[in-house]
C-alpha cells in the first residue's frame, strides 16, 4: 500500500500542508473520486468536502449547485422522451452521479402524481356543479329584491324611532363593544 502523505504544517491544526490540500482539491476537480482521496491520504469525507468548499475553483463550486427548476424539467423531459440516457444527462448537466439524476426523476414522478390527483379532484368538483336554470335565476332575483326591500323598510323604521324617541339606535363607527 502506498504510504500516506501527512505533512504537518507549522502552526496549523491541519495535518496537511496547504500545498498538499490544494493538490488534493485539484485531483478531485480533475475527476478523482472522494473514496480514492480518502484511502490515499487517510482523511475523512467531511474534511475533503470542507476543503472542496473552501479551496475549490469557482467553476467546480458552480457545478455543485443543485439544478434549477427549468434545467431539471428539461433533463427529465429529455430522458422520458428517450433523447438522453442517464449517463448522458449526468454529463450534460454536470451532476455528480447517476443517483442524482435518478433522484430528480423520482421527484418529477411525485410531482406528476400530485398533479394527476389534483386534476381528478378538480374534474370531480366541476362535475358536481350544476347549471342554474332560468327559472331558478328568476326566483333568486325575486328573493334578492324582497330582501333589499326588507332592509330598506327596517332602516326607515330605525330612522323614525331615533327621531321620535331621541335615542341613538345605530352603532356609531369606531364605538367599543360593551
Amino acid at each position: 500500500m502506498e504510504e500516506k502523505k501527512t505533512i504537518r504544517a507549522e502552526g496549523s491544526r491541519s495535518h496537511f500542508s496547504k500545498n498538499l490540500i490544494l493538490q488534493i482539491v485539484r485531483s478531485v476537480e480533475r475527476g478523482a473520486t472522494r473514496r480514492e482521496v480518502i484511502e490515499r491520504y487517510g482523511v475523512a469525507k467531511s474534511t475533503v468536502s470542507g476543503w472542496m468548499q473552501q479551496y475549490g475553483s469557482p467553476a467546480w463550486q458552480a457545478s455543485q449547485k443543485p439544478l434549477g427548476q427549468v434545467d431539471r424539467r428539461s433533463m427529465v423531459r429529455a430522458i422520458e422522451e428517450g433523447k438522453m440516457t442517464l449517463s448522458e444527462a449526468r454529463l450534460a448537466f454536470n451532476l455528480k452521479s447517476a443517483q442524482a439524476v435518478k433522484g430528480y426523476l423520482r421527484q418529477a414522478e411525485k410531482e406528476k402524481a400530485e398533479l394527476r390527483r389534483l386534476s381528478i379532484l378538480m374534474d370531480k368538483n366541476e362535475a358536481r356543479q350544476e347549471a342554474i336554470s332560468s327559472e331558478d335565476a328568476a326566483a333568486l332575483k325575486k328573493a334578492l329584491e324582497e330582501a333589499e326591500l326588507k332592509i330598506k323598510a327596517l332602516n326607515t323604521l330605525i330612522d323614525v324611532a331615533e327621531e321620535q324617541f331621541k335615542i341613538p339606535i345605530r352603532k356609531k363607527p369606531g364605538a367599543r363593544q360593551s
